[in-house]
C-alpha cells in the first residue's frame, strides 16, 4: 500500500468508531420505550440507559486522551473497539434494568476510548488541507450514523424487539477491534518507563466531573434547589479544588492546564461547547413541536429532521477542506451566523407551519453546524504540539459531550418551567407550549451568538493567504 492509502486506511478505521458509537446512540434513543415497558420501569428510570453512558463516556474522555499519547494507538483503540463490542453484545442479553445500565457502562468506556483518541490520530497522519478535509469527513461519517440509526432502529425494533438494536455495532466494532490493531500506529511518543500516572489525580477529578454532570443532567427532574443538587455541587466543589491543586504541583499532572495558556485552544473548545448547547436546544425540543403541536406520526417527524443529517454531511468535508487551505476564520463566523438564523426561523413557527419551512431551517441549521464543527476542530488541534494531541482530542471531545449534557439539561429546565408556568396561570396547551418553544428557542440563538463570540476570540489570526 502506498504512503497515502495506508493514512485514509487508517482514517476509516478511526472514523468507523466515531460512526458506531452514534449509531449506537442514536438507536437506542429510540428503543428507550419499548425498553420500559419491557422491563417495567419508569420513564424517568430508562433515561438513565443514556445518562449513565454518556456519564461514563464523558468522565473517562481525558484519562483516555492521556493514556493515548504514552501507549500504543493500536492496542488502545483495539481495546475500545474490543470493550465496546463486549458491552453490545452483553446489553442484547440483559433481562433486567441493573444489568442493562452495567453493559451499557461497559459499552461507554470502549466508546470513551475510541472518540477521546479519534480527532488526535486524524490529526497525526494528516497535515494542512488534508487534516481539514480528513476532520471534515469524520464529521460527515457521524452525521450519517446519526442519519441511519433511527431507520435502522425502527425496522429492528418492529421486527426483533428492543435487544436487536445492539447487533449491527457488534459485527463493526469486532472487524473494528482487528483492523486498528493491524493498521494503526505502534509507536509512542512517551517512553513508558518514563512515565508517571497522577492516579490520586484521577481519582479527584472523577468524583467531581462525574458529581457535576450528574446534577446536571437530573437538576430539572430533582429540583435545583433539592438537597441531592446542592450535595453534589459540594462534592464537585471540594474535589475539583483538590484535584487543580494537585495538578499545579506534581510534574506529571493529569491535565496539563498549560494548554489553556492558548488563546485558540481555551476559546474554541467554549466555542465547541457552546454550539453543541445552541444545536441541542433545538434537536431535543424540535420532535415535540413536531408530534404535540403539528400532529406528524413518528416516521413523518423523523422525515423532516433528517435535513439537518443531510446538509451537515454534505457541508462538513468541504468547510473541513476549506479550512485546511484557507484558514478556520471566517468558517467559523459563518457556522453560528447560519445556525442562529434557523433558531430564529423555528421561533416564528407556530401551528400552521408548513413541511417545507419545518425541512428549510432543519436544513440551514445542518449547513451552519457543518460550517463550525471541521473547522473549529481542526484549528484547535493544529494549535497544540504533537506530544499532547492525546489529551487535546480527549479535552474536545470533553467539551461536546459537556455541550450535549448542558443543552439537554438547559432546554428541558427552561421549557418544562415556563410551560408550567403557563399552564398554572390557566393558558391551553398549546399556547403554553409554542410560548415556551419560541422562549427556549431564544436561549439557543443567545448560546450560538456565544459561540460566534469565542470564535472570533480564538480563530481571529487563523487566516492563511
Amino acid at each position: 500500500m502506498t504512503n497515502k492509502s495506508i493514512k485514509w486506511t487508517i482514517f476509516v478505521i478511526t472514523a468507523i468508531g466515531n460512526f458506531i458509537a452514534m449509531l449506537d446512540s442514536t438507536t437506542v434513543n429510540l428503543a428507550l420505550y419499548p425498553m420500559s415497558v419491557d422491563l417495567h420501569v419508569s420513564m424517568s428510570q430508562i433515561q438513565w440507559v443514556m445518562i449513565a453512558y454518556m456519564l461514563v463516556l464523558t468522565v473517562f474522555l481525558p484519562f483516555f486522551g492521556k493514556l493515548g499519547d504514552i501507549f500504543p494507538k493500536n492496542k488502545l483503540y483495539s481495546v475500545g473497539f474490543s470493550l465496546f463490542a463486549l458491552g453490545a453484545f452483553l446489553n442484547t442479553t440483559a433481562q433486567s434494568f441493573g444489568l442493562l445500565i452495567a453493559y451499557r457502562c461497559l459499552e461507554a468506556l470502549g466508546a470513551s476510548i475510541m472518540l477521546s483518541n479519534a480527532q488526535a490520530i486524524i490529526a497525526s497522519i494528516f497535515k494542512n488541507e488534508r487534516r481539514g478535509k480528513a476532520l471534515g469527513l469524520n464529521g460527515c461519517i457521524v452525521a450519517i450514523g446519526g442519519m441511519s440509526g433511527p431507520a435502522i432502529g425502527g425496522v429492528l425494533i418492529n421486527s426483533y424487539g428492543w435487544h436487536s438494536v445492539f447487533f449491527p455495532c457488534i459485527p463493526v466494532a469486532l472487524a473494528g477491534a482487528y483492523y486498528a490493531y493491524r493498521m494503526l500506529p505502534h509507536t509512542i511518543k512517551i517512553e513508558r518507563k518514563n512515565f508517571k500516572f497522577d492516579y490520586k489525580g484521577f481519582v479527584y477529578f472523577t468524583i467531581s466531573l462525574f458529581a457535576l454532570l450528574l446534577a446536571i443532567a437530573e437538576g430539572h427532574s430533582w429540583g435545583w434547589n433539592s438537597l441531592k443538587i446542592i450535595i453534589l455541587g459540594i462534592i464537585t466543589l471540594i474535589f475539583g479544588v483538590l484535584f487543580y491543586i494537585r495538578d499545579h504541583h506534581i510534574n506529571y499532572p493529569l491535565i496539563d492546564f498549560s494548554l489553556f495558556k492558548i488563546r485558540t485552544f481555551t476559546f474554541g473548545n467554549l466555542g465547541v461547547m457552546t454550539s453543541y448547547m445552541a444545536m441541542y436546544t433545538n434537536s431535543i425540543l424540535l420532535p415535540f413541536f413536531l408530534q404535540e403541536i403539528l400532529k406528524y406520526n413518528a416516521l413523518l417527524t423523523g422525515l423532516l429532521i433528517l435535513p439537518y443529517s443531510v446538509t451537515l454531511s454534505f457541508i462538513a468535508p468541504v468547510a473541513g477542506r476549506l479550512s485546511g487551505k484557507y484558514g478556520s476564520k471566517y468558517l467559523t463566523l459563518a457556522g453560528p451566523a447560519v445556525y442562529c438564523i434557523a433558531l430564529l426561523m423555528f421561533t416564528l413557527y407556530d401551528k400552521n407551519a408548513a413541511m417545507w419551512q419545518i425541512i428549510l431551517a432543519s436544513g440551514i441549521m445542518g449547513i451552519g453546524n457543518g460550517l463550525f464543527q471541521s473547522p473549529s476542530n481542526n484549528a484547535i488541534m493544529t494549535s497544540v504540539e504533537n506530544e499532547q494531541l492525546g489529551l487535546a482530542s480527549g479535552i474536545l471531545a470533553l467539551s461536546r459531550n459537556m455541550g450535549n449534557i448542558l443543552g439537554v439539561a438547559v432546554t428541558i429546565t427552561l421549557f418544562e418551567t415556563f410551560r408550567n408556568i403557563l399552564l398554572e396561570s390557566g393558558k391551553i396547551y398549546d399556547t403554553a407550549f409554542l410560548f415556551s418553544y419560541r422562549i427556549t428557542m431564544c436561549f439557543g440563538i443567545f448560546f450560538g451568538l456565544c459561540c460566534l463570540i469565542f470564535a472570533l476570540i480564538a480563530y481571529k489570526d487563523n487566516i492563511k493567504s
